[in-house]
């Protein structure tokens, strides 16, 4: 089988300020591949651009993928592309699903945080839970009504009243720490959005004593990391050939390496997905990824080449 696949745009939907919904079926008619909730594809967009996006229908439909954008104010392409070039009607390619983000399993009660457009995953969670008669809770986050996407939907779902909905504006915000200590013994914590929202949810339910077996995330997106004064170049060697490449400040390991040919997948760009992640040989990565946890960044045996530089001199990547 393929690793990509044709989908057909359904239905596009503006679903809030700024975020639009698309419902793709397969373009030749057949059963689209399953996933499980917490799964994303990858969107071929066009012009070399691949972007990840959550799936966020009922993980039992086969007959359809939807998809929520954000169009980012700094977008590099991906989702101002969606937004002005994908309409209805239109096709392109897809990844089969992944997931990194999966639920964990047994019969634990829930506790799901989303933070604007990280609401994504979460309803393709909830509908799975709530299909499993599994007990959760619901904890969505914006800044302004105007930017609470799927809210019609929330309102209208079976599980409406497991849903919590905090808009800022209105006074409503989320107090972790309040909504925490209700949680049953063994719940296990959900969480997407931005990398704020999510190391603010992480550290207090750290701090109300929550096991990290029983944290789990998925960052939408990386806090730009500016080139420190002094930043220095460092040298990669592909230990397949033995070439040897200097990445210079200002310039990525993706980048160089695609200049003397080597190819690396890339997706988000950011560290944010694992798509590059590459083995280690010899070296000493500067991790700057959010894919990773902590433990598998000290044991620096793989980085993210789209993001991450070096702290040694040399690093030998198993390419």
């Amino acid at each position: 089988m393929s690793d990509t696949f044709a989908v057909k745009v359904a239905r596009k939907t503006c679903e809030a300020d700024g975020i639009c919904s698309y419902e793709l079926v397969s373009a030749d008619g057949t059963p689209l591949p399953p996933f499980t909730a917490g799964a994303h594809i990858d969107v071929h967009v066009g012009d070399g651009i691949v972007r990840q996006y959550s799936l966020c229908n009922a993980p039992h439909e086969t007959h359809r993928y939807l998809i929520g954008v954000l169009r980012e104010p700094a977008s590099r392409g991906g989702s101002s592309a969606m937004h002005d070039r994908i309409a209805e009607g239109a096709e392109f390619q897809v990844s089969m699903p992944r997931n990194h983000f999966g639920l964990a399993d047994g019969p634990h009660h829930s506790v799901l945080f989303a933070g604007g457009i990280g609401i994504t995953p979460l309803l393709a969670m909830a509908e799975h839970l709530h299909a499993r008669g599994l007990p959760f809770t619901l904890h969505y986050s914006v800044r302004s009504a105007a930017r609470a996407a799927f809210r019609q939907r929330l309102e209208a779902t079976p599980f409406a009243s497991c849903v919590r909905l905090h808009i800022d504006e209105e006074g409503t915000r989320l107090d972790v720490a309040a909504a925490l200590p209700d949680c049953p013994p063994g719940t296990h914590l959900y969480v997407c959005g931005p990398a704020g929202y999510i190391d603010h949810v992480l550290a207090t339910a750290r701090m109300l004593g929550w096991s990290d077996d029983r944290l789990h995330r998925e960052y939408f997106g990386a806090a730009p990391v500016a080139n420190e004064e002094g930043e220095r170049a460092f040298d990669v060697r592909v230990a397949s050939t033995g070439c040897t490449y200097t990445v210079p400040p200002g310039r990525t390991v993706v980048q160089v390496l695609a200049d003397h040919g080597v190819d690396v997948p890339v997706s988000c760009e950011q560290g944010v997905c694992g798509t590059c992640l590459t083995r280690v040989l010899d070296g000493v990565p500067e991790h700057r990824d959010l894919y990773q946890t902590e433990e598998e960044q000290a044991a620096n045996d793989q980085f993210t080449p789209c993001c991450s530089r070096a702290k040694s001199a040399l690093l030998v990547l198993d390419l």
